[in-house]
C-alpha cells in the first residue's frame, strides 16, 4: 500500500519552479541599465527575491551594480516624482 502512495504523490517542487529572468549572456554591471531596470519598482525599490526569481547570488550581484549606478547618477535613488500633467504647462 505504501509503494502504491508514493508513486501517485505529486511533488510540490515542480510548482515552484520558474523561468530564470536573467540569461546566461547577460552581463549583471552596473553600466547595463536596462537589465538593472528590470528590478526595481516603479517607487525605485530594489524588488525582493521571490518577485525577481533569482538566485540568491544573482540577487546580491543585481544589488551591488543598483547600488553603484544610483552612486554614479546612472540611476535615481527614488522615484516619487508624479508624470507631468500637460494640462498645467501654460502655453
Amino acid at each position: 500500500m505504501d509503494k502504491f502512495k508514493q508513486t501517485f504523490r505529486k511533488s510540490r517542487r515542480s510548482f515552484y519552479r520558474r523561468l530564470p529572468t536573467i540569461g546566461l549572456e547577460d552581463i549583471i554591471d552596473y553600466r547595463n541599465v536596462s537589465l538593472i531596470g528590470r528590478f526595481i519598482s516603479e517607487q525605485g525599490k530594489i524588488l525582493s527575491r521571490r518577485m525577481n526569481r533569482l538566485t540568491l547570488k544573482k540577487q546580491k550581484l543585481i544589488t551591488i551594480a543598483i547600488k553603484q549606478a544610483r552612486i554614479l547618477s546612472l540611476l535615481p535613488f527614488n522615484n516619487n516624482e508624479k508624470p507631468l500633467d500637460k494640462t498645467l504647462i501654460k502655453k
